[in-house]
């Protein structure tokens, strides 16, 4: 009889192991965005406007798209915890199909964004340069699939320092490039904000080549042959897509709520937008925290659950939310204590400082339910369960956060109205529900597979 454990210090470790090359990857991936914006608004103010509507566009579509590929990583963990390597090259085939289709809408679509544009009332010059700006990405948008489809197989594999060597390799040459093609250097002419997409097309393909060459060449990967002419093998694709799809609506839900939020506040002027953005920007750097941990804790539990130790898994399991509840406990002690430095690092207008601090505080309240939620999100991700967390995420986002969030932020009907707190506010409620029911939906998931070790 195995002793009653909650937690394990070298779970903790394991996990931590597999958590933070993903972490310094996603903040190297954060950080172009943040060069992209800085160069380009170095610039021209133009330019500046074209780069920030043309992601406001873009990131929504490849990030849903390419959380469809990101279901390899559970099926290929759950793969290499049964001791079946072979079965994973075949599951690596499937997402070369996914991505090829995924790349042509991706690509069809940044390419057809003059109507969306209209409706958002862009015109003139701004309109074209943002076009042409998604244009260019268009063309690194294969690349970035074929990345994410890479990443996401050697993710399942628990080899996630190679990608982070990647991530930053990426972020090295991306400085350099905008360089070149944003001011016209080396007999190319100045794009301004236009460079900046050709730049990260070019940072994408780079990516993907390395990925593909390292798949190749590395001693882990080369014995599965994986670079040759795919197959379709329609039950794993089929298994693939049941199993991505509702990772990509849900990446898609969480971020078009908070573009939906953006528009809303506009009403409320500049100052208002401008602190619900430092907010916002701030909060997504600290929030690859947790999401890194959950992102370790898809590939552990998978790991575990394919070889069907589900007492391991669920020690993991806990350890992963004693992690990650402890990160949330000091990063939202510190956002609290440090709110007002942290709102001046992005800006001297004391109006604005004023205003995002003290959304900043309401944003360190915030860290814990989100904590929570992701975290589970990555375990039950681990178990292969993405159909419920779905439906437990539009509830807690569409159903209750962001009504909740219109009706303390814009009307007077529950209390006066609060402008940005108010949203931020509905988020914090939002994101309670849903952290309490993907909890509820992690302890389901557990009394199955305990059951199913019982009944076997």
């Amino acid at each position: 009889m195995k002793a009653a454990r909650f937690i394990s210090f070298s779970e903790a470790r394991t996990i931590l192991t597999l958590a933070v090359p993903i972490m310094i990857a996603q903040l190297s991936q954060t950080a172009m965005g943040f060069v992209d914006t800085l160069m380009a608004g170095r610039y021209g103010a133009e330019d500046l406007a074209a780069v920030a509507l043309g992601a406001g566009i873009w990131l929504p579509i490849m990030l849903s798209l390419g959380g469809v590929l990101m279901a390899i990583t559970p099926i290929v963990a759950h793969q290499v915890g049964a001791n079946q390597l072979l079965r994973t090259r075949i599951t690596f085939n499937q997402g070369l199909y996914i991505a090829a289709i995924a790349s042509f809408i991706a690509w069809f679509t940044l390419r057809n964004t003059g109507m969306l544009l209209d409706y958002m009332q862009v015109s003139g010059n701004l309109k074209l340069k943002t076009l042409a700006y998604l244009d260019a990405l268009s063309w690194g948008v294969p690349g970035m699939m074929l990345y994410q489809c890479c990443r996401s197989y050697c993710e399942g594999f628990g080899k996630t320092k190679p990608l982070m060597k990647i991530g930053i390799l990426a972020l090295l040459c991306n400085i350099p490039l905008n360089y070149i093609f944003i001011y016209g250097k080396l007999g190319i002419p100045a794009m301004g904000g236009v460079g900046c997409g050709w730049a990260t097309s070019i940072v994408m393909w780079i990516m993907a080549i390395i990925a593909v060459f390292y798949l190749h060449l590395s001693s882990h990967f080369h014995k599965l042959k994986l670079i040759n002419l795919p197959r379709i093998v329609t039950k794993p694709l089929i298994t693939l897509i049941s199993l991505g799809l509702p990772i990509g609506i849900t990446l898609l839900i969480e971020v078009s709520m908070f573009s939906v939020i953006a528009l809303m506040l506009a009403r409320l002027g500049e100052t208002v937008i401008a602190a619900h953005q430092i907010t916002l920007s701030f909060t997504g750097m600290v929030f690859m925290i947790p999401l890194s941990i959950a992102m370790a804790l898809t590939i552990r539990i998978g790991h575990l659950a394919g070889s069907q130790q589900f007492y391991e898994a669920k020690i993991a399991a806990q350890t992963g939310f004693m992690i990650t509840g402890t990160g949330a406990l000091l990063s939202c002690t510190l956002i609290s204590l440090f709110a007002v430095p942290i709102a001046g690092l992005y800006t001297d207008n004391l109006i604005i400082i004023k205003m995002a601090s003290h959304l900043i505080i309401i944003a360190a309240i915030f860290q814990i339910p989100d904590a929570i939620q992701v975290s589970s999100a990555g375990i039950l991700r681990g178990y292969k369960d993405t159909r419920i967390p779905l439906l437990i995420v539009f509830i807690a986002y569409w159903v209750i956060g962001l009504p909740t969030g219109y009706l303390l932020s814009l009307t007077d009907y529950l209390l006066p109205a609060m402008g940005a707190a108010g949203f931020w506010y509905g988020l914090v409620i939002g994101l309670c529900v849903g952290a309490i029911l993907l909890l509820l939906r992690y302890r389901t998931i557990t009394i199955k597979c305990r059951h199913a070790v019982h009944t076997s």
